[in-house]
């Protein structure tokens, strides 16, 4: 079974003190203690964002560990293979996608996830693995950018989070650019099984995903299923 959970904005990164998506994740493998990575390019490996992750990994029944591309790096296949979760964190896609092809880590990736490892992120960490992406990883605008297309389909996460966020999406539609994206709001992630959506994850309240749409000029969202994660 291949898996992704794309986190539209929220996590480890934000706060300590709730795990609630970081639980769920790790209970989407089958290994009860579940060797986990951490990939924090998309800042340039900041170190208090690694910081914020052993945080919250270490008091959940999982081995963490991380991997640095702006450091010594280590071998980055037999590593990536042999872990169980795979975490992206959020920052700059472009950047981010860059060094991960000089490196080769998005074959790798690939590799790892068509063996069953279960991939996971926030923002750049989430629509990476989607064929197209709505990033701002210019300062100017909001752009679609390719992606690793593990995941057919467009992606915009903090779709609730971000004003600009909603308009760009009708406007890339309207636009005839693209034909639905996938919008994720923070606090929720979208499930995803054998590269299906199969549910909104929602750990805060009254947040959604949607398959946003264009029906005769006016913008269709259509929620999917929720599954609640409570304290």
């Amino acid at each position: 079974m291949r898996q992704v959970i794309a986190i539209g904005g929220g996590g480890f990164g934000r706060t300590q003190e709730s795990h609630l998506i970081e639980q769920y994740i790790l209970d989407q493998s089958i290994r009860e203690k579940p060797n986990i990575c951490f990939i924090p390019t998309a800042t340039g490996d900041l170190d208090p964002y690694v910081v914020n992750f052993y945080t919250v990994f270490s008091k959940l029944n999982c081995n963490p560990s991380h991997i640095s591309f702006f450091k010594r790096t280590i071998d980055l296949e037999e590593h990536i293979l042999n872990q169980d979760v795979i975490f992206v964190g959020g920052g700059n896609t472009k950047s981010m996608l860059a060094v991960w092809k000089d490196w080769g880590l998005d074959l790798i990736l690939k590799k790892a996830y068509d063996q069953g490892t279960v991939m996971s992120g926030v923002s750049a960490g989430a629509i990476c693995w989607f064929e197209q992406g709505l990033t701002d990883s210019w300062a100017s605008e909001l752009k679609m950018m390719p992606c690793m297309n593990f995941i057919s389909g467009n992606c915009a996460p903090h779709y609730d989070e971000e004003p600009q966020r909603r308009p760009a999406t009708k406007k890339l539609l309207q636009d005839n650019a693209i034909s639905f994206m996938y919008g994720i709001e923070g606090g929720a992630a979208l499930h995803f099984i054998n590269e299906q959506p199969e549910k909104t994850v929602r750990f805060q309240k009254n947040k959604h995903s949607y398959n946003v749409t264009l029906k005769d000029s006016t913008v269709s969202e259509k929620p999917y299923p929720i599954k609640e994660l409570e304290q």
